[in-house]
C-alpha cells in the first residue's frame, strides 16, 4: 500500500514524536532525584511508555523524510534546517533524557569554577545537590574531558549559581549550539566531498539519535562534533591555522577528535601546501591551541592522565562483553589470569582500532574526511566504552562523504536500532520496564498506520 509523503506531514509527524518524548520524559526521564518517580508508579510507566511512543513516530518520521531526500523533488538544506530545528523544539525545556551524564557535566563545572582538581577528584568531593544527581557509578571518578569543556561547564557554574534547573537548561544549549555548528558544517562538507548536501543533513543532523542523545540528554559530543565539523571545513579554505585550531578545541572537548589533526594536514597538502609546512603549521597551531585553552580553563595538565578514567564494569561495549564472558569462563576453571581478562580484550580492541584507523587512512587517501568517519566508527565500537551516541562520532561524517546511497541507508538501518536501545531514565533495565517499552513501541506503531491511513484517505472536494 503506497502512502503520499510530503514535507508537511513529514514535519507534523516527528514533531508529535518529540511532543511525546518531551511529555514522557516528566515522569520517565533522567529527572533530578528530588523529582524521581519509583519505576512501578502509574505515572512512570505512562511516562515510560509516551516516550517509546515518540521514538517510533520520530524515527518515522526521519525515514519518510528519507523518501523525499531521495526523490525526484528534494527538499532544500534550508528545509531541512527548518525541519530540524521544528522537531528539536519541543526537547528544549524537556528533562535529561536518556543518560544523566548532564549532572555530571554540572557538577564538574562547579568543581573548576571553585578551583577543585576535577582531575585528581570526583563529584563526591563536590557535595550537596549536584553530586547528589550525579549517578553513583561516577560520583568517585574525575572528569574525563579536555579543558575546552571543562572551561565551558566552569562558565556555565558561574552564571547559573550552582542552581540545577538553569544549569540544565544551560547545558542544553550549549548541546544546541553544537547541534547547529554541526549542521551549519555537514551541507559544507558534503559539497567538498562530492556528496549531496540534502542527503548529508539528513543522516548527520536530522538522524533521531542526535534529538534523542546530544539534544534531549545534552551531550557534549554534540560541542565536540561541531567543532570538529567547522574544523573541517576552514581546512578546505586558505585558513591553515583555522582548522588547526578548531579541530583541537574539539578534541579539547573529548580526545577522540584529535584523530582529526592528520586529516587537517591532508586537506591542506591537497589545496596546494606543501607536506612539512602543512605539518609544521598544524602543530604548531594545535600546540598553541592547547597551552592557550589549558591556560584559560585553569586545570592544568592533569587532564592527559585523565584519559585513562575507568569505564563504566557494565558497559556494553563489544571487547568489555568479551571480556566479562572470558573471565567468568576462566573464573569457573580456577584459572588465575581470570581478572585480567577485560583488560586484555580492550588492549585487543584499541589495537584492532588503531589498525582500522591506519588502514582506512590508506585506502581512502583521496577521501579523507570520509576516512575520518569510518575511523571514527571503528574507534567507538572497539573502544574500551560504547554508548549509542558513540556511534555519532563517525557516522556525523560518514553523513557528509559518503560515498554511496547504500552506505547512507546502512547507516540509516543502525541508527534506527540504536535509537530503540537505552531506557529514558538513563538507568539499567527491569523486565517491567522492558516490557512496558515494547508496549510503547507498538502502540507507537498503531498510532503511526492510523496516521498514514488518515494521511491516504481521499479529502472531499479534491481528486483521489
Amino acid at each position: 500500500m503506497a502512502f503520499p509523503v510530503d514535507l508537511r506531514h513529514c514535519q507534523a509527524l516527528g514533531l508529535a514524536g518529540t511532543g511525546f518524548l518531551a511529555l514522557g520524559g516528566e515522569t520517565a526521564g533522567a529527572l533530578p532525584v528530588r523529582e524521581l518517580w519509583a519505576p512501578a508508579s502509574v505515572h512512570a510507566a505512562v511516562g515510560l511508555v509516551g516516550v517509546y511512543v515518540g521514538i517510533v513516530l520520530l524515527t518515522a518520521a526521519w525515514l519518510l523524510l528519507g523518501r523525499l531526500v531521495g526523490g525526484p523533488r528534494p527538499p532544500t538544506p534550508r528545509a531541512l534546517l527548518l525541519v530540524l530545528a521544528l522537531w528539536a523544539a519541543p526537547l528544549l525545556l524537556a528533562p535529561p533524557l536518556f543518560s544523566r551524564d548532564v549532572y555530571s557535566y554540572l557538577a564538574q563545572g562547579a568543581m573548576a569554577d571553585a578551583h577543585m582538581d576535577v582531575y585528581a577528584h570526583g563529584p563526591d568531593r563536590l557535595g550537596g545537590p549536584l553530586a547528589d544527581e550525579v549517578a553513583p557509578v561516577w560520583r568517585h571518578t574525575a572528569a574525563p574531558y579536555g579543558p575546552a569543556f571543562l572551561a565551558v561547564a566552569a562558565a556555565l557554574s558561574g552564571l547559573t549559581h550552582g542552581e540545577i534547573p538553569a544549569g540544565l537548561l544551560g547545558m542544553r544549549l550549549v548541546a544546541l549550539a553544537g547541534v547547529a555548528l554541526m549542521a551549519s558544517a555537514l551541507p559544507r562538507l558534503a559539497r567538498h566531498s562530492g556528496a549531496d548536501p540534502a542527503a548529508a543533513l539528513w543522516l548527520g543532523a536530522l538522524n533521531p539519535l542526535v534529538l534523542l542523545h546530544l539534544v534531549a540528554g545534552a551531550h557534549n559530543d554534540a560541542l565536540m562534533l561541531g567543532l570538529l565539523g567547522l574544523g573541517l571545513v576552514a581546512a578546505h579554505r586558505p585558513r591553515p591555522a583555522a582548522g588547526a585550531v578548531l579541530v583541537t578545541l574539539a578534541a579539547l572537548v573529548k580526545v577522540p577528535a584529535a584523530l582529526g589533526l592528520p586529516v587537517v594536514v591532508a586537506l591542506r597538502i591537497r589545496s596546494g601546501d606543501r607536506p612539512l609546512p602543512a605539518l609544521l603549521t598544524t602543530v604548531a597551531a594545535s600546540a598553541a591551541t592547547t597551552v592557550a585553552a589549558t591556560a584559560v580553563a585553569g586545570t592544568g595538565y592533569g587532564w592527559i592522565g585523565a584519559l585513562g578514567t575507568p569505564v563504566s564494569p557494565h558497559n556494553w561495549a563489544p571487547t568489555g562483553l568479551l571480556g566479562r564472558a572470558t573471565g567468568a569462563l576462566l573464573g569457573r576453571l580456577g584459572s588465575g589470569p581470570a581478572p585480567l581478562a577485560v583488560p586484555a580484550w580492550q588492549l585487543l580492541g584499541l589495537a584492532a582500532a588503531a589498525v582500522a584507523v591506519l588502514l582506512a587512512g590508506r585506502a581512502l587517501r583521496a577521501r579523507p574526511v570520509y576516512a575520518l568517519g569510518l575511523s571514527l566508527l571503528a574507534v567507538a565500537v572497539l573502544g574500551p566504552a560504547l554508548r549509542p551516541w558513540y556511534v555519532l562520532w563517525g557516522l556525523f561524517l560518514v553523513a557528509a562523504a559518503a560515498p554511496a546511497a547504500p552506505v547512507r541507508h546502512r547507516s540509516a538501518a543502525l541508527a534506527g536500532v540504536l535509537a530503540l536501545a537505552v531506557l529514558p531514565s538513563g538507568g539499567p533495565a527491569e523486565p517491567g520496564q522492558l516490557v512496558l517499552a515494547v508496549a510503547g513501541g507498538a502502540l507507537g506503531v498503531a498510532v503511526l498506520w492510523q496516521a498514514l491511513l488518515a494521511a491516504r484517505a481521499p479529502v472531499p472536494g479534491r481528486p483521489a
